[in-house]
């Protein structure tokens, strides 16, 4: 049986830092234009990917293109199990 994930742990190692929390204020911003042009609706099955994006840094200057879900996480980089 799998373990429970300590979500508290996660965002105080991770999603609470203040890199991070830069990168998904620009995820937001990124939404929000797509849907403000009508390209993205709430529950459509669409993402915001972000073209040539680095790994670290800012998000701001990379392009965006509006993907399914499906497609977006094909597209990520391929993660080891467990980490």
């Amino acid at each position: 049986m799998a373990k429970k994930r300590n979500y508290r742990k996660e965002y105080d190692e991770y999603h609470g830092k203040p890199e991070q929390i830069k990168r998904r204020v620009q995820r937001d911003k990124a939404r929000d234009a797509a849907s403000k042009k009508g390209l993205v609706k709430k529950g459509d099955g669409k993402e915001v990917h972000h073209v040539g994006a680095p790994r670290t840094g800012s998000l701001a200057k990379s392009k965006t293109k509006v993907v399914s879900r499906a497609a977006n996480r094909a597209i990520q980089p391929k993660r080891k199990k467990g980490k």
